[in-house]
């Protein structure tokens, strides 16, 4: 026995009841092909095991084949949940219900037409479906009863203005709505799983000066381009997304390795500055990154949005055209860099700046050749504040054009007290130099002074060379019409490409630091470098400049490299305008080496309270310096050579490292594993304690904050008796 089903075609087929579970009356065949041609829908059914045993002859037209080809299968094979339906988010899957014999309501699923599988074609459908678990009168589960409602049309439109609304329209990348969506549901769920997920942010440098410039339409589409470059730099590993203006985001799932993550954002910096070609014109922008890791940063959407901030922020301010991981640290010094914006406009009416000169040396004959101003402020009644945060600051303000303005002029009067053979160099800020004021502060800092203009050199950086590049050549020409001296400061850091150095009038090159540090250790490629600078620069006619030399192999290397000049600690700190003048008085015009035989990691003094974890005790010591290889400790008695320790650095970051030399007080420590820069020359540990891990140890779940986090809180069981006495930590932490 079995029902006539008889589709638009005209062709009849019968099908088997015998696993139906009920008879045709049960059914009330007329009944149903009543509701059915009257457009409610049409009807569905399965046995006991959860196989599709009917499908009403509305069913079948709308697929547009024979029931044969989906008769018998499972239902779960045969209706697919809808992906990325925001109707379906809180809805549980299909296979969920049928294995649990719940209820299903309005569950959105895709069908695949018989005749578009046996083609191989792909024409889905979808349908809206609902259906009831049916028991017989003994409880015994007989299978689902159900209706469905083709909703194919409706469904493709929706998916359309979902699209729409979820990416961006100029760009096609995901739009801010779609990358929010996105990161909740991956938190949420790694959050579940005990998973990582990095958040980076890119804010492109000026931008704003392209689109001025060139127009609208020329920033759409370099807007186009850096979403290119993007993907085809990210691929598969995250998903990129524009926020909005020049802002876009990148999701990258599972990505904890700091490492790792900053060697990305170099190469999205490094891609991202190469030159854009737009309607035939050229336009430079460089990018600035924030970077923040869930669960270590923020273990909600918004957390992690504002530490990502946070960090692009303080990237924005340590110079542009570099990357910067969050620290729980930055909030303060955000708040810190709103009191420095006041202090600094107080300071300059003031007259609490001042300039103090280091020296560029002939490394063959220790003769000076030049001096560079570099600005200090000396606050009375309180501690300095060091350059590296108060001209960052400053640069997000027009108060960078004031104290550059004050520095020109300051430093062209002093250097009229020098020997006239020797030159003076002064840094200029990109905004200072774009101004359309420049050129005229010059010659007004020159004649005020009386110095000649062939003795001033103007140290322009990299990043005056980003967006519309003819009114640069317009000011260099002035420059130059005037008689002074263009240096090019740390070259290949930035955005400059060796086509626009050909036509560039620069008179000398200064070689990027990052160049000099580590070049003599084994199988470094920076000597390379060097030597291809230096024999750029002599085919153009200019004079280079190896910056931060420190180290007596150091400054051998760049001597043999060709550098005609050498800046750094090995010849000189800067000096102030009275101990230079008091020098010349003293015919002092030389300067004689001084520095380590050979090249270390970089050491940065540090003079901070730390932790340190022995077994199973916790010891306070103050970290005196520190480098990506060892660091150097105090506050321990007597602790053997050869001891492992952990150093808790904070935040997490617990770093294994093993005593290689000590003293009665104080420790030299290297570390397993090297530490990493953290975009703007700081130190951090590749990894850090997973707040997971924190949890499961006792502790609750909550992003890292600024403190430490000794292990030794969260182990149970007695602890053994400490090993080694700990000792009063020195003042200076104070």
């Amino acid at each position: 026995m079995g029902i006539k089903l008889t589709v638009k075609s005209g062709r009849s087929e019968t099908v088997p009841m015998q696993n139906v579970g009920y008879s045709p009356s049960e059914l009330g065949p007329e009944i149903l092909s009543q509701v059915e041609a009257s457009g409610v829908g049409s009807f569905w059914a399965t046995d006991e095991h959860g196989n599709l045993v009917y499908l009403s002859p509305g069913a079948l037209a709308s697929l547009g084949g024979s029931a044969g080809k989906l008769l018998g299968a499972p239902i779960a094979t045969i209706f697919v949940d809808a992906e990325d339906d925001e109707e379906q988010t809180n809805i549980r899957p299909l296979s969920f219900s049928v294995v649990s014999k719940s209820k299903i309501e309005n569950q959105i699923v895709q069908v695949q037409a018989p005749s578009e599988v046996d083609s191989g074609r792909q024409n889905p459908r979808w349908w809206r479906i609902s259906g009831t678990p049916f028991f017989d009168q003994d409880g015994i589960f007989r299978g689902y009863r159900g209706n469905c409602v083709d909703i194919t049309l409706e469904y493709r439109h929706q998916q359309d203005v979902n699209r729409q609304s979820q990416f961006d329209e100029l760009t096609g990348l995901a739009n801010r709505r779609r990358l929010n969506g996105r990161l909740k549901t991956i938190l949420s769920a790694y959050q579940a799983a005990g998973r990582s997920c990095a958040l980076m942010m890119l804010d492109l440098d000026r931008f704003k000066q392209v689109n001025d410039t060139m127009g609208h339409p020329a920033g759409d589409e370099l807007l186009k381009q850096v979403g290119d470059r993007l993907k085809s730099l990210v691929k598969d590993r995250g998903e990129v997304g524009r926020l909005g203006g020049d802002e876009f985001q990148i999701i990258l799932p599972d990505f904890d390795d700091r490492g790792e993550l900053g060697n990305l954002a170099s190469r999205i910096i490094q891609l991202l500055s190469q030159p854009y070609s737009i309607n035939g014109r050229r336009a430079m922008i460089g990018t600035s990154i924030g970077i923040a890791i869930a669960p270590y940063d923020g273990l909600e959407t918004t957390d992690l949005n504002r530490a990502v901030d946070l960090a692009l922020y303080a990237a924005k301010e340590s110079g542009r055209g570099t990357y910067r991981f969050y620290t729980a640290q930055l909030r303060e010094e955000a708040a810190r860099g709103a009191d420095v914006q006041d202090q600094l406009r107080d300071a300059l009416e003031k007259g609490e700046f001042k300039l103090n000169y280091q020296p560029l040396v002939n490394p063959h004959d220790g003769n000076v050749k030049c001096f560079e101003a570099l600005m200090r402020w000396d606050r009375p009644g309180a501690d300095n504040i060091s350059p590296a945060v108060f001209i960052p600051i400053a640069e997000q303000s027009d108060l960078i054009v004031k104290l550059g303005d004050w520095a020109l002029h300051q430093a062209c009067m002093d250097a009229t007290k020098w020997p006239d053979r020797i030159r003076l160099a002064v840094n200029v800020s990109a905004k200072q130099f774009m101004t359309a004021d420049f050129c005229k502060a010059v010659d007004s800092a020159l004649r005020k002074s009386g110095l000649n203009p062939s003795r001033l050199e103007l140290e322009i950086t990299e990043s005056v060379f980003v967006g519309e590049v003819d009114s640069v050549d317009t000011t260099f020409a002035k420059l130059k019409k005037m008689g002074v001296r263009l240096a090019l400061d740390d070259f290949g850091t930035g955005y400059s490409s060796l086509g626009y150095l050909k036509r560039a009038p620069f008179d000398k090159i200064k070689i990027d630091q990052s160049f000099v540090r580590g070049c003599t250790e084994s199988g470094d490629t920076n000597p390379a470098i060097i030597s291809a600078i230096v024999a750029i620069a002599g085919a153009l006619g200019m004079e280079t400049v190896a910056e931060g030399v420190e180290a007596m192999d150091e400054l051998e290397l760049v001597s043999e490299r060709g550098a005609d000049l050498v800046q750094g600690f090995i010849y000189s700190k800067p000096i102030p305008q009275e101990d230079l003048i008091e020098r010349f008085d003293k015919g002092l015009h030389s300067f004689t080496p001084d520095g380590p035989p050979r090249y270390r990691s970089d050491r940065y003094t540090s003079y901070r309270k730390v932790g340190l974890i022995h077994e199973d005790h916790y010891y306070d010591i103050m970290l005196r310096n520190i480098s990506k290889s060892g660091a150097r400790i105090e506050g321990l008695a007597d602790v053997p050579v050869g001891t492992k320790v952990v150093l808790d650095l904070g935040g997490g970051q617990l770093a294994v490292a093993k005593v290689a030399h000590s003293t009665p007080t104080s420790q030299g420590v290297e570390f397993e594993v090297p530490l990493v820069n953290d975009g703007t020359n700081g130190l951090v540990t590749s990894r850090r304690v997973s707040p997971y891990a924190l949890a499961e140890a006792g502790m609750p779940l909550a992003a890292l904050g600024p403190g430490s986090y000794p292990m030794s809180q969260v182990e149970d069981g007695e602890k053994l008796p400490p090993k080694f006495v700990q000792l009063e930590l020195g003042s200076r932490a104070a």
